[in-house]
């Protein structure tokens, strides 16, 4: 039973971790990404700006910045259309 545990415990944390929301938090930054069609740039901004501070505290400062990061892409690619 212990192993069946971990392997459970295993798949939350590929297929719907805590610090993106969890499998029960309708809000989960994957079902948001999905549900509003966000794209790759704007799914990944989304994505750090929700976990920024709960995957690792000591990287809420490096999430925001791959965020920012993000979004500025998808601004870029914006104003070459």
């Amino acid at each position: 039973m212990g192993k069946h545990k971990k392997h459970h415990s295993d798949n939350e944390m590929v297929n719907h971790p805590n610090h993106y929301g969890g499998e029960e938090n309708i809000y989960e930054a994957i079902k948001v990404i999905d549900a509003w069609n966000l794209g790759f740039s704007l799914g990944n901004t989304v994505k750090y700006i929700s976990r920024a501070g709960k995957k690792e505290k000591d990287k809420e400062l490096q999430d925001l910045k791959k965020a920012a990061w993000y979004l500025q892409h998808h601004i870029e690619e914006l104003e070459k259309n």
